[in-house]
């Protein structure tokens, strides 16, 4: 089975939510002329928002973090978006030596050995870069969604950074099956560790396949308390204690996340949990 098999569902509202996040997006188009970007993970949710940009042709430019450390399929959609729509990809690598010192103080597999460490690694290998990727930029789009995990279960539509800077997130309020269901309409390019079962994909030292039942990014940083599970990219404008919000439990349950692959389990035995 496929991702698309898996997850893909057509929703009450599926058409609603596309019309408001391809008029988002082409409001700030123009809002933000020859000064917006799409910074993409390359996961499925940005793969949505690439093809909605060329699919209105909007003057919206797309770039990625190339960490170094990337799974060669997530590096494999760069020729692909580029092949398929037209686009040039920019990409923005860490600084060389930056990463060289890095591994030579504390080695490959840093990261598994303090969370500091492993802020650390995130900082040189894409906190930095994504400062040189909006450097010019007043506003920037992600494919971040509030079902996604707790900490993103109140992401906005639009938040403004202390800078001025515009973030905004058009698919806020999509669900996992919205996803995959655009993706099979318009037969979306998509990363192959996604049929792995893989729904969120960084770094290749710092992602696995989720088991059956585990939660939508326990494949990120599987090691460290789910309350840490973030790198430094999607800083919050204010915390929900400055904005009096509480975090909103994030729904990503069996109607959506249907199964999951564990350890040494293949796809046809894990055909048989299907939830409905």
């Amino acid at each position: 089975m496929t991702a698309i098999d898996l997850y893909a569902r057509a929703k009450d509202g599926f058409d609603e939510r596309v019309a408001h996040a391809a008029a988002q997006l082409q409001s700030a188009a123009t809002e933000h002329v020859g000064a917006i970007v799409q910074a993409t993970s390359l996961g499925a949710e940005d793969m949505v928002v690439t093809d909605l940009i060329a699919r209105h042709q909007l003057p919206i430019d797309v770039a990625t973090l190339d960490t170094g450390a990337l799974h060669l399929q997530t590096l494999a959609l760069i020729p692909a978006i580029e092949q398929r729509y037209g686009l040039a990809i920019e990409r923005f690598l860490p600084v060389a030596q930056n990463v060289i010192q890095f591994v030579r103080s504390h080695g490959d597999s840093a990261m598994y050995r303090s969370l500091a460490l492993r802020k650390a690694c995130c900082a040189v290998r894409k906190v930095e870069p994504l400062q040189r990727l909006l450097a010019g930029r007043t506003a920037w789009v992600t494919g971040l969604r509030r079902e996604q995990s707790d900490g993103r279960a109140i992401v906005p539509f639009s938040e403004t950074a202390a800078d001025g800077r515009i973030k905004l997130n058009p698919l806020a309020d999509w669900s996992w099956a919205d996803v995959w269901h655009y993706i099979q309409i318009h037969a979306v390019p998509y990363n192959a560790l996604h049929d792995e079962f893989y729904p969120s994909i960084g770094c290749a030292p710092c992602t696995r396949a989720i088991a059956v039942g585990e939660p939508f990014r326990a494949g990120r940083w599987w090691w460290e308390s789910d309350g840490a599970k973030e790198c430094g990219l999607h800083v919050k404008p204010h915390s929900d204690a400055e904005s009096g919000m509480a975090s909103a439990p994030a729904h990503t349950g069996a109607a959506d996340v249907k199964v999951a692959q564990a350890p040494g389990r293949t796809q046809t035995d894990t055909q048989e949990g299907v939830a409905a």
